[in-house]
């Protein structure tokens, strides 16, 4: 390991915990929990010996932040379309047919490193990394970090429900009007917000085109919510019903809209995409 960071505390008139002291202290991690995970995997040293969440703070005690080294990654020479892209991080347009990330070698982690540029700032991640996931047949707009201290960032953005996302769906049903689905997923509450563009009659059935903008992270969300709630996505072949059409390829779901306020230089990065060819249906 590599030490990213080093501080000597100074003089301090109260008792107080490395893990609640060490959150103000370093520009890569910023949270109490980030440093709990960073002390569980070794990577905080108090005066040169790995640290423990229940280790004290003393006046000029050394404390050092490490990076992990990281061994080589086999690039994956896959062309993505680069939305945005600064020192910190970048948003790229994911085509279907490749998972995120995972223990595969063509996934679109793998294929960063030859898309995006190396960040030039102290805290560069090895690679950059993906902070959420669309499912191997979604496309559309997947953000990602290029620094320690975005990966933190955005993490915290999306648990704050601070980064809105917009998907495209087309669905079997026709519905009326605009709806919102609340149903809990594995327990945990979860919010979908629909809006209706417009219904469609497809080979005499009806569908409709549906703008969706989930609340909460949930895996699968969209496509679960919809799914039980009788408007399955054409081509969800998880979650949704055997197409008799065959103008009908891949899922019809697609993350077209990203909106959030860059935690770095705090403008506000209002991203979208231009609908999907394959959602322009009659």
């Amino acid at each position: 390991m590599k030490i990213l960071e080093t501080h000597i505390v100074p003089a301090i008139d109260e008792n107080i915990r490395l893990q609640e002291y060490a959150s103000t202290i370093f520009r890569s991690i910023t949270t109490r929990n980030g440093i709990k995970k960073a002390i569980k995997r070794k990577e905080i040293l108090l005066d040169g010996e790995i640290a423990q969440t229940s280790d004290w703070i003393k006046e000029h005690q050394k404390i050092d932040l490490l990076q992990s080294e990281t061994k080589a990654k086999k690039i994956f020479q896959l062309k993505l379309a680069i939305i945005y892209e600064d020192e910190y991080l970048a948003v790229i347009n994911k085509p279907a047919g490749y998972p995120t990330s995972g223990n595969y070698f063509k996934t679109i982690e793998n294929a960063l490193p030859f898309n995006l540029k190396v960040s030039t700032k102290f805290d560069t991640l090895p690679y950059p990394v993906p902070v959420h996931r669309l499912d191997n047949p979604t496309s559309g707009l997947l953000l990602i970090a290029k620094t320690r201290t975005m990966q933190t960032a955005l993490h915290l953005a999306f648990e704050d429900r601070k980064i809105w996302k917009k998907y495209i769906a087309l669905v079997h049903g026709s519905t009326s009007q605009n709806f919102k689905i609340t149903d809990a997923l594995d327990g945990k509450s979860s919010s979908t917000q629909f809006i209706k563009l417009k219904n469609l009659e497809i080979e005499n059935l009806a569908y409709s085109l549906l703008e969706a903008h989930p609340d909460t992270g949930r895996t699968h969300q969209i496509r679960i919510h919809l799914s039980n709630n009788d408007f399955p996505i054409v081509g969800d072949k998880e979650y949704g019903m055997e197409e008799t059409s065959k103008r009908f390829r891949g899922l019809y779901l697609a993350s077209i809209g990203l909106k959030l306020q860059h935690p770095k230089t705090r403008a506000i990065l209002d991203l979208n995409l231009d609908l999907p060819k394959k959602f322009r249906v009659p």
